[in-house]
C-alpha cells in the first residue's frame, strides 16, 4: 500500500519504558497500518530539528522552556502540515509536588501546546486537568488512552492459591512511591509474604538501604521480558506520586493480577474499576491497603479487554480528521472536532 499517508512520530526519550513501548505498539499495530504508515524519528532534546517528510507530524517530545524555540521553529517549518502533541508526562499530580512557580509552567504549556493543532491527553484524568487549566481548547484537546499489545499477559495463568508475592514493577525513582511501598511492607508481619522489584533508577540503592535487609524483600533488577515479571507475582502495587497513564496497571490486569494504586491522575484509567485505590502516601495507609488486597487472595479481576482496539480506532480517527483528503489540508480542518 504505497499510497498510504506517512505519520512521522518525534520523540526524545529512547530509554525502556512506556513511551518506547507505545510507540512500538502504534509501528506494527495492523489496524493502525490500513490507515497510515507509522514511522519512529528519534531527535536530541532541545536541538533543531530540520524540514522532514511527511504527512501528518507527531511530537512526543518533552516540553521546557529551552525546548519551546524548538518546537516554534518545528512549527514554522511545517507550517502546511498537521502537528500533534502527545503530553506523556505533566499531570496535576505532578505540577503539585514539583512545580514551584505554577502560573510560569502553566503559561509554558498554553504556549508550546498552542503550536499544535490537536494535543492528545493519554487519560482521561489528564485530558480534564488540561481543560480545568485552560491548557489546551476542547476542540484541540483529545483523549487516547495507551496501550500496547496485551495479548502475552492475557495468556497468563490467574495467580492460584494464597496472595502471597506483592511486584513493583517500573523505574526505581521517586516519581514512583516504591520508598512507602517498602515501609508499609515492613509493617506487616507475616513470614510467607515477599516483596519483589522489577527495574533499574537512581533511587536504586537507597531503596535497597530502606529494605535494611529484610529477607521477604528482593530486587531483581530489570525485567526485560515484562509478562515475567507479571507471571512472578500475585498482587501489584502502584503507589506513585504522579502517574499521566500507568501502563503496569494495564498489564496487570490484562495478566489477571488484583492492584493497589494511588488514587491520582491517569492511574484511575489504567487500573481500573477493580483496583484498590488508595488516597496520598500514608504509609499505614498502604500497610493497610497491601494487608486488604493479600488477605482477598488471587481471583482474577476482568483481563483488561478492548484497550488495544479503542487505542487504535482512536488514533485512526484522529489520524483521518488531521489528514481529510475531502477539502484542503489546513490546520482548521485538523482542528475540527
Amino acid at each position: 500500500m504505497t499510497d498510504r499517508p506517512i505519520v512521522l512520530h518525534l520523540v526524545d526519550d529512547t530509554t525502556a519504558g512506556g513511551v518506547t513501548r507505545v510507540l512500538d505498539f502504534i509501528r506494527t499495530n495492523p489496524d493502525m497500518a490500513a490507515i497510515a504508515r507509522h514511522e519512529v524519528k528519534v531527535v536530541a532534546r532541545n536541538r533543531s530539528i530540520p524540514a522532514l517528510s511527511a504527512d501528518m507530524i507527531v511530537s512526543h517530545l518533552s516540553i521546557s522552556w529551552r525546548s519551546l524555540p524548538v518546537l516554534i521553529a518545528l512549527r514554522a517549518r511545517h507550517a502546511g502540515l498537521p502537528l500533534v502533541h502527545v503530553e506523556h508526562s505533566y499531570t496535576e499530580a505532578f505540577t503539585a509536588l514539583n512545580v514551584p512557580f505554577k502560573v510560569r509552567f502553566f503559561t509554558l504549556l498554553r504556549n508550546a501546546y498552542a503550536l499544535f493543532d490537536r494535543v492528545v491527553a493519554v487519560s482521561e484524568e489528564q485530558g480534564a486537568w488540561m481543560r480545568r487549566r485552560g491548557l489546551v481548547s476542547r476542540e484541540a484537546l483529545q483523549v487516547i488512552r495507551s496501550a500496547v499489545d496485551l495479548g502475552r499477559f492475557r495468556a497468563l495463568p490467574a495467580p492460584a492459591g494464597p496472595a502471597l508475592r506483592i511486584g513493583a514493577i517500573g523505574r526505581l525513582d521517586r516519581q514512583k512511591g516504591f520508598d512507602v511501598l517498602i515501609e508499609a511492607f515492613r509493617d506487616l508481619t507475616s513470614p510467607e509474604i515477599s516483596l519483589h522489584f522489577h527495574g533499574t533508577g537512581s533511587e536504586e540503592q537507597a531503596l535497597r538501604a530502606l529494605a535494611k535487609g529484610d529477607p521477604r524483600i528482593h530486587f531483581h533488577g530489570h525485567s526485560a521480558v515484562p509478562e515475567e515479571a507479571l507471571a512472578s507475582v500475585d498482587v501489584v502495587a502502584m503507589p506513585s506520586r504522579w502517574e499521566a497513564f500507568g501502563l503496569v496497571a494495564l498489564e496487570a490486569r490484562a495478566a489477571g493480577r488484583r492492584l493497589v494504586a494511588s488514587d491520582l491522575d491517569g492511574l484511575k484509567d489504567s487500573a481500573g474499576i477493580e483496583a484498590q485505590y488508595v488516597t496520598g502516601h500514608g504509609v499505614q495507609d498502604w500497610r493497610l491497603a497491601l494487608q486488604a488486597a493479600l488477605d482477598a487472595g488471587t481471583a482474577a479481576p476482568a483481563r483488561a479487554l478492548g484497550a488495544e482496539q479503542e487505542f487504535a480506532d482512536r488514533w485512526n480517527h484522529l489520524v483521518q480528521l488531521c489528514l481529510d483528503r475531502s477539502e484542503p489540508l489546513t490546520r482548521m480542518a485538523c482542528g475540527r472536532a
